[in-house]
């Protein structure tokens, strides 16, 4: 038998194993939880705390408890195909020039607009339906971009996000903008008039740089010792440069207005 001083937590098995698997369940678990309940569980309904301001962009836009007549309108004209919600929470008719927030949530663009402009905000608008600060907006419409309705709003969307995408923001607010940024970097990627050359360069240098730390013989938590917990550290490098890759995507994108 083992003197006290050998001792172990589970015979057999180190406590620095024991410690790291500790680690892992409280750090990593409830993030990707928290990223998996973003991406699959979106509710556009109207948070309580914010119904009052919704009600007055309503009557705003004069368009309170108008339903829509008919559904002549093709889903393809509304927005992204990644969804197939067509109501805009806060007008409550069909979606128009469909706009994105960083939290995932869906909106016509000139509900957005007119929300934050008389919402009597201090600053960044906190998001109808989840109230998470909205710090970027994305024009996900299909409609015609060169018309004077879609050019105006790709506008002051631009303008929203000069003004406030670059505000300070909890460590937590960029996880949970991830899964959104991440799909629209990959979008933009591959677009051909999408993202400048300089920003997927320096994408390609990040997936470079983590694939030569995971060929790398060099590990913080080395695999050979700690067996499947030395993946604990290349989940964090993935995690950081995720995070970094969404910042520099941050800069493009308040920067959109002045390149175009």
């Amino acid at each position: 038998m083992a003197d006290s001083d050998g001792a172990t937590i589970i015979e057999g098995i180190g406590d620095e194993v024991i410690h790291c698997l500790i680690g892992a369940v409280v750090i990593f678990i409830p993030i990707i939880l928290i990223m998996t309940g973003r991406i699959f569980n979106r509710n556009n309904a109207i948070h309580p705390e914010n119904e009052q301001r919704v009600q007055e962009t309503r009557q705003h836009l004069n368009r309170q408890g108008n339903q829509p007549t008919d559904g002549s309108a093709s889903v393809d004209q509304r927005g992204p195909s990644y969804t197939t919600e067509i109501t805009c929470p806060v007008c409550l008719q069909e979606r128009r020039l469909s706009t994105e927030t960083n939290c995932g949530h869906l909106f016509c663009g000139e509900c957005l607009i007119a929300y934050w402009r008389h919402g009597n905000w201090l600053g960044a608008i906190a998001c109808p339906s989840c109230r998470q600060q909205v710090t970027l907006l994305f024009p996900v419409f299909t409609e015609d971009p060169n018309s004077d309705e879609a050019r105006g709003l790709v506008e002051d969307i631009n303008n929203y996000n000069r003004r406030f995408s670059g505000q300070p923001r909890p460590i937590m607010d960029y996880i949970y903008d991830l899964p959104t940024l991440l799909r629209h970097v990959v979008r933009e990627f591959f677009s051909f008039s999408g993202l400048v050359w300089m920003f997927r360069i320096r994408i390609l240098v990040c997936f470079l740089a983590a694939i030569l730390y995971f060929v790398s013989p060099l590990d913080i938590i080395p695999e050979a010792v700690f067996g499947i917990l030395g993946l604990l550290d290349d989940v964090f490098i993935i995690l950081l440069l995720a995070i970094y890759v969404s910042i520099i995507y941050r800069n493009v994108i308040a920067n959109r207005g002045q390149m175009q």
